[in-house]
């Protein structure tokens, strides 16, 4: 719900500059639509819906890179509003090719991959190793870049930690940790881009979620950046969501969803959930 939220509230501030957005909106805090797609007031994006192609790939298939890329085929086929550059070029590769994975591309540190870790990161509760294997996997479907594949297994990271119940300290320390390795990643002296660069994609995630002291205040914050604005709000709101938990969403902004997408979320993130290792122990 935190990842649709995230999206529908950055999509019309999608590449604004913040000088841009705050003449035009004064702060956005409501899904207004519009935007350079032109969309109606709640409607998602290829976050949302490259996620949802994994969510229900997981749900029906179990763990299938193959399943998820022939999804990804099927829905970029369909015309979707909005197709990022390197979501686009994966998934031609593997329509043209067959390959699942593409090569190692110094092109490829984009935000894509990282923003439907959502999905993979409930599926593996609560079991680290596993994570880290399909964050990669998934991610390699359409971007192989070292960059990539740490904010992806960061994100999911958060997720479980979140999710189970860790605080926002021990969370915080789980970025840094993973800012030692990846140093580019430094969210602390945050100079307020956003752009689809996965480094400045997450350090505006980071930043915000940190900062801030409660989901709305953080996608607010987050989406006014402007710049790559609904990645990274789906981005944040993965983890916020995570955090907070779905009574934290403001009822104006779930009113606004399409309710169809709504109920296959909460039943998507259950049925993930219960399948999880996490879900099974707790069957067990």
């Amino acid at each position: 719900m935190g990842l649709a939220v995230g999206d529908a509230l950055g999509a019309p501030l999608e590449f604004l500059t913040a000088t841009e957005v705050r003449a035009k909106y004064g702060v956005l805090r409501d899904m207004t639509g519009g935007g350079w797609l032109s969309l109606q007031p709640g409607h998602v994006t290829d976050d949302t819906q490259m996620s949802l192609c994994v969510a229900r790939s997981l749900c029906e298939r179990g763990w299938s890179p193959r399943d998820i890329a022939e999804r990804f085929a099927v829905w970029m086929k369909s015309r979707p509003v909005d197709v990022g550059n390197t979501c686009r070029r994966g998934i031609r590769r593997y329509i043209a090719h067959g390959t699942v994975h593409g090569p190692p591309n110094p092109g490829d540190a984009g935000n894509g991959a990282a923003m439907r870790m959502t999905p993979v990161a409930l599926a593996s509760l609560a079991d680290r190793e596993v994570l880290a294997r399909w964050a990669v996997e998934q991610g390699h479907i359409t971007h192989n870049h070292p960059l990539s594949d740490a904010a992806c297994v960061l994100v999911g990271t958060l997720v479980h930690l979140a999710c189970t119940g860790h605080t926002r300290s021990r969370m915080r320390e789980e970025a840094l940790a993973a800012i030692r390795r990846y140093p580019s990643l430094q969210f602390e002296r945050y100079r307020g881009q956003c752009s689809a660069y996965v480094v400045e994609t997450i350090q505006t995630v980071l930043h915000h979620f940190f900062a801030t002291e409660s989901l709305e205040e953080c996608l607010i914050a987050t989406v006014n950046v402007g710049g790559d604005a609904d990645t990274a709000g789906a981005i944040v709101g993965t983890i916020a969501g995570a955090y907070y938990g779905v009574g934290a969403i403001p009822r104006r902004w779930r009113r606004r969803l399409d309710q169809a997408l709504v109920r296959e979320l909460l039943d998507l993130a259950d049925r993930l959930v219960g399948q999880s290792p996490l879900g099974r122990r707790l069957r067990a």
